[in-house]
């Protein structure tokens, strides 16, 4: 009669495991502040093309009104009509007055200060505030 045996059970250590887990954290961190990197440019390219989107509308409702909206009417004009203009108006210039990427409103200022144009649009970048440098920089039409 044969006795059969059982090969022992292939499996693997805990310190097998724990190399695994240790070459996984290594590849984390060289990898992820890479797409993190790669997230801001994305979101300050969005910003720039939103700008020269607004850009452009401003400029067709000049084109239209003779005049670029006021400070105080700002963006919210090539969306909607301003009260009294109706018939001059051949809005929307854009859909909607849309955030920047960071969830903030984009600045609107006539006339304009920082460029050669009558006005200026801009977002306030990664930090929220005036100024700024590299990704918290200021994203504007100048």
């Amino acid at each position: 009669m044969k006795i059969q045996t059982r090969q022992s059970e292939r499996g693997f250590t805990l310190v097998e495991i724990m190399v695994v887990v240790v070459i996984l954290g290594i590849l984390a961190a060289t990898v992820i502040p890479q797409f993190i990197t790669s997230t801001q440019d994305a979101k300050i390219s969005a910003a720039k093309t939103d700008i020269a989107n607004m850009e452009n509308a401003v400029e067709r409702f000049y084109i239209n009104m003779d005049r670029v909206p006021s400070s105080e009417e700002g963006l919210k004009v090539l969306a909607d009509a301003p009260s009294g203009e109706e018939k001059k108006w051949r809005g929307p210039y854009i859909k909607e007055v849309k955030s920047d990427p960071w969830g903030r409103p984009y600045q609107y200022r006539a006339p304009g200060v920082r460029g050669k144009n009558r006005f200026d649009i801009w977002s306030l970048g990664a930090d929220g505030a005036e100024g700024g440098e590299n990704e918290a920089a200021d994203i504007g039409n100048w």
